[in-house]
């Protein structure tokens, strides 16, 4: 009875032994992929700040081209405005004024 006794305890000793190294095993890969996936997950999280940055600074851009248009949109409604297109574009000038051009020569 003994023996029997002694057997069954070697065995039970053995089950333990290769649970554990199992176990550990088991959580040794666990361990491994969520590490993996963790490394991953930081690689997209910085991407994704570089790009929310890359936007913030398109936003500003797209204010401030906002604020450019809107000014020139009340410039264009000045009087300075039209006299500058009347001179320019249709060669228009006030009375006593004389135009000099330059020929090229």
């Amino acid at each position: 009875m003994a023996k029997a006794r002694r057997r069954f305890v070697y065995r039970k000793k053995s089950q333990n032994r290769f649970s554990m190294a199992l176990a550990i095993t088991v959580m040794v890969v666990i361990l491994g992929a969520v590490s993996v996936r963790g490394f991953q997950l930081q690689k997209k999280l910085e991407g994704y700040e570089a790009r929310k940055e890359e936007l913030q600074q398109q936003i500003a851009e797209e204010e401030q081209r906002t604020k450019d248009i809107e000014e020139y949109s009340k410039y264009t409604k000045t009087d300075e405005y039209v006299e500058e297109v009347a001179r320019d574009k249709l060669g228009l000038v006030k009375k006593g004024e004389i135009i000099f051009k330059n020929t090229g020569k």
